[in-house]
Formats: C-alpha cells, sequence, structure tokens
C-alpha cells in the first residue's frame, strides 16, 4: 500500500469520498477531520454512555472534558470510501499537546460509509480540555489498496452506515 498524496485526496473527496468537503483541511499526506455535535458521555447512574449534544457549544464556550474523562464522540464528515483505498486516523499533534488522547481505534476500512465515531479521553491530571463542533480533532492518513478485498467492508462491517457516535456493538 502506499500513502495518498495531497492532489489525489482532492481527486477522491470530489468524487464522493467525504462530505462537507472543505480544501481547507487538505494536508500534504493526510485530510483534517472535524468534531461533530455528538458526544456519549459516562453517568453516575448507569454503566452505558448516554447520548450528550455539544450543538450549542463554540471555541469561546466549549464543553470541557474533565481529568480522565472519557466520552466518544463523532466526525462531522461523513465518509463514502471506496475499495480501492483504506485509512488510519491519527489525533491531530495539536490536540494531542493539549492533552486528549485518542484511544487508537481509528481505521477506516475499504467500502466502510458513515460517520466515525472517536475514542477520546482528557490525559490531563488537574485541568480540563475545550472541545467544541467543529475544531480539527484528527487527520486520516488514506492507502491504497494493493489488490481489491475479496469483501469490504459494506459486506463485513457492524458499524456500516452510522451517522451518530456509536457505543460498542460486540
Amino acid at each position: 500500500m502506499s500513502i495518498l498524496p495531497d492532489y489525489e485526496i482532492v481527486c477522491l473527496a470530489k468524487r464522493g469520498l467525504v462530505h462537507p468537503f472543505d480544501p481547507e483541511l487538505v494536508n500534504p499526506a493526510s485530510l483534517d477531520v472535524r468534531l461533530g455535535e455528538n458526544l456519549m458521555i459516562e453517568d453516575k447512574a448507569t454503566p452505558e454512555l448516554q447520548p450528550f449534544s455539544i450543538a450549542g457549544c463554540t471555541k469561546e464556550e466549549p464543553f470541557m472534558l474533565q481529568p480522565h474523562e472519557f466520552v466518544l464522540a463523532e466526525t462531522l464528515e461523513r465518509f463514502n470510501v471506496s475499495n480501492i483505498v483504506a485509512g488510519q486516523l491519527a489525533l491531530k499533534s495539536s490536540r494531542a499537546r493539549e492533552g486528549i488522547e485518542h484511544l487508537m481505534a481509528g481505521y477506516v476500512d475499504p467500502g466502510y460509509s458513515g460517520r466515525l465515531t472517536l475514542e477520546l479521553q482528557n490525559a490531563r491530571c488537574l485541568h480540563p480540555v475545550p472541545l467544541w463542533p467543529g475544531m480539527r480533532i484528527g487527520q486520516i492518513v488514506f492507502h491504497k489498496m494493493s489488490l481489491l478485498p475479496n469483501k469490504d467492508y459494506s459486506v463485513t462491517g457492524r458499524y456500516q452506515g452510522d451517522l451518530k457516535v456509536q457505543t460498542s456493538k460486540g
């Protein structure tokens, strides 16, 4: 597999890889993704993560992720990945330097369609970190497949078509 450069990412994006597509999010070898409006957060009353909207939050008035707090989040972008590419999500280094961790479950299989769910945690011990819809949270490096898979994610995937943040389906 080879890593796709900026111009190939733009070409695929214009053919429906990502919606909405903003050319300002293209890097030399990756595409930035932004935080969506929906989280799933812990609640003392139940072990199940609960839906929580941050739609009204802004950079000036963000949701504050408390020290060691864990949330599931979604990308603003929806993806329609062809079976000729795969992607690997990484946290933006700026977010990591602020104390946010992504729990490394960010593989995007060929054939995936939907929004990505992110597993975020505040690694800081003493101070909260801000989250708001639209913030650049991660970036995806796309790889060209050397051969097409026998069965792509549209056939094998449990999270295929998810349009909101999703808890584990086991």
